[in-house]
């Protein structure tokens, strides 16, 4: 495994770099804004936005990167999500920013498309699942240091935008530079989403409600703790102990859910996530309740993805986990991109309390339905039962490696009912 992780090491490093320089700007503009005078109702548009771009990127992104290969496309990619950060100093304007958060979400997709197709080819069939789940340490490590990164200036100033930009400029030297064979681009594998839909609702639905919840959390969780009456270190600290929490707690959850009717995991996990949510309304901004609160909604929301994705598999050929894995987060990608638009307007009408309700909404109707499924028909699993794999919002090209470590684990088929 060393050797592999070795020579995989600038794509890591690069991943890295990158997440640094835009997990400290997806934070710091929420709290620029807030200090500009945007409205809550503002902020959750260009979170929305955002995640426009990243379905636009995921759509869009492949066919760029076979037109330029992957160093090319990652050299044009970066200087897009560079530029962008940028231009949100020149035009400090709600609309200007709205574009400019389109275009960067299609940028960094397209970061993550190169670099996970790329991970991809060079893990080796046998190691895929290990350098993915080394990947998503990296990933989940480098988004949680870059909260902390708010630290070292107030978000009013320059500072933390050129520190952004610097981070995603540094991020393009190790790609460029590695002598890593890039990879031969092929076509996507695709699965109609109403066939997606037919084959694993619970998992389509926990995919969009995860996502409406989720893109919530990231778009607006930093200036829902300023509207609390804290300061952008205590927000800062938020999202580092919510993304601390879904390190923490994916592995022991998703242990979990392969040995259990993940339609019933769910319901119980979105179940707690909702009591998590309670918990942040209650805390209030007392630091330590806070934290803890950020802690436990982290542990418990982060996974309802990956489950929705492992009880997907459950109910697809091998042939099919790649294209039913992108459907489903197109499925995810759209519910993201709805969310921050939904909770920004009930923040705006009702006030703060109106986000950690949001989730609760959200989680409390998935739990519903999931419950609902259960008692509709037993769940028959297709070929053999998934292993949960830990992961963020993330793009096509990961999903090969998952689907590859599903193929792998995967025992003698046989059906299953629970």
């Amino acid at each position: 495994m060393f050797p592999v992780v070795a020579r995989i090491f600038a794509l890591l490093s690069g991943t890295v770099l990158l997440l640094l320089g835009v997990g400290l700007l997806n934070t710091l503009l929420v709290l620029r804004g807030a200090h500009e005078g945007f409205s809550d109702g503002v902020l959750g548009l260009m979170g929305s936005s955002y995640f426009v771009g990243f379905l636009l990127g995921t759509l869009l992104g492949p066919g760029l990167i076979r037109r330029m290969g992957h160093i090319r496309a990652f050299a044009f990619f970066t200087a897009a999500v560079t530029v962008s950060v940028l231009a949100h100093l020149i035009w400090i304007d709600p609309i200007a920013w709205i574009v400019l958060r389109v275009i960067a979400g299609a940028a960094v997709v397209g970061l993550y498309i190169v670099i996970e197709s790329w991970l991809s080819t060079h893990a080796g069939a046998a190691l895929r699942g290990r350098v993915f789940a080394v990947y998503m340490v990296c990933n989940l490590g480098a988004l949680a240091a870059a909260q902390q990164l708010l630290a070292i200036d107030s978000p009013a100033g320059y500072l933390l935008f050129a520190i952004s930009a610097a981070f995603v400029c540094l991020a393009a030297m190790p790609v460029s530079a590695t002598r890593l064979t890039p990879p031969t681009p092929a076509d996507g594998t695709r699965m109609a989403l109403r066939g997606c839909f037919r084959t694993a609702p619970v998992a389509v639905l926990a995919g969009v409600l995860s996502g409406l919840a989720m893109g919530a959390f990231w778009s607006l969780g930093a200036v829902w703790v300023g509207r609390l009456g804290a300061d952008a270190t205590v927000a800062a600290d938020f999202m580092t102990a919510t993304i601390l929490g879904g390190v923490a707690l994916q592995w022991p959850i998703g242990h979990f859910s392969d040995g259990n009717d993940r339609r019933r995991t769910l319901m119980v996990v979105a179940l707690l996530t909702a009591l998590a949510a309670l918990a942040l309304l209650v805390a209030g901004a007392r630091y330590w309740p806070l934290m803890g609160a950020a802690f436990a909604f982290g542990g418990v929301a982060f996974s309802l993805y990956p489950i929705a994705v492992a009880h997907l598999v459950d109910h697809l050929h091998t042939d099919e986990i790649l294209g039913g894995n992108a459907a489903l987060l197109l499925f995810h990608g759209a519910g993201a991109a709805i969310g921050p638009m939904l909770a920004g307007a009930a923040m705006a009408r009702f006030g703060p309390a109106a986000l950690p309700l949001h989730f609760m909404l959200m989680t409390l109707l998935l739990s519903a339905l999931a419950f609902w499924h259960t008692r509709r028909r037993d769940d028959v699993i297709v070929d053999a039962p998934a292993i949960f794999v830990p992961m963020v919002r993330t793009s096509p090209g990961a999903m090969d490696m998952m689907s590859a470590e599903q193929a792998a684990h995967a025992p003698t088929p046989h059906p299953h009912t629970s």
